[in-house]
Order: C-alpha cells, then structure tokens, then sequence
C-alpha cells in the first residue's frame, strides 16, 4: 500500500509509532523537541492524536519531500504567529537541506498573507532558530 493511502487495518499504536520513527529522523539526531516531552506528559490523548495523525500519517506521505513539506508549515506558522512552531519546523527545514536564505524568504513573503506584524514575529523566530544553531 502507498504511503499516501491510509490503511485502515492499521492500528494507532502502528501509526503513533511511525510517528515517533519520523520525529526521529526530522530531528537528525538531536533531542526531540521538549515541547512533545510536555504534551505526552500533560495532555496523553493530544500527543497521541499528533503522533499519530499529524505526524505518523501527514509526515509519512511522499508527495512533497521532507524539506518542501518542512518549508510549508514554517509558512503556514509564520502567517499564524506561532514562533515556536516555526523554531521547530525550520530547524527540521534546515536538517533536511533548506537553507538559512530560504527560512529568510518565508519570513520575507508573510507580509503578503499576513502582514507585516508575523513577518516581524516570524523574522524573530527564525533569527533565533539560527542563532542556536550557530552556538551549538
């Protein structure tokens, strides 16, 4: 069966374990972010529906690559204002080959859809991203 098809023998706990399969190897080796830490301890059901559905189903998808999916979703959290998503998701970006430009243009590009204010809430999410990577 294709990645993109959804098997529906397959059970949840299968799912929620390719789930944390992929975060595994978004994260190139580096801890997984605490944020996930905390959601599995304070809210179980939650983190199972992320594991699970966000990313053991929407991440095991192949029609768009690691890193143009990654790229879409700073996008989408940029526009959103949600920084720590965006620290997140371009650190996975970066680890899948995007580059430091890249991130800059999606920051550059959410004045459109979403203003100056997120591009400015962006720009600082993702000079942070960076300068932590730079220091580590």
């Amino acid at each position: 069966m294709s990645a993109n098809t959804i098997d529906p023998d397959e059970t949840t706990a299968a799912r929620r374990q390719r789930g944390e399969e992929i975060v595994q190897i978004l994260s190139a080796g580096a801890p997984r972010p605490a944020s996930l830490d905390a959601l599995e301890r304070d809210f179980p059901f939650l983190s199972n529906a992320v594991n699970a559905y966000a990313v053991g189903e929407l991440f095991a998808r192949d029609v768009l690559d690691v890193r143009t999916r990654q790229l879409a979703l700073v996008a989408a959290f940029a526009v959103l204002g949600l920084g720590d998503f965006i620290k997140i998701h371009g650190g996975y970006a970066l680890n899948a080959g995007a580059t430091e430009e890249e991130l800059k243009e999606i920051v550059y590009l959410t004045t459109i859809p979403g203003g100056f204010p997120r591009a400015i809430q962006a720009s600082q999410a993702v000079a942070e991203l960076i300068a932590s990577r730079r220091t580590s």
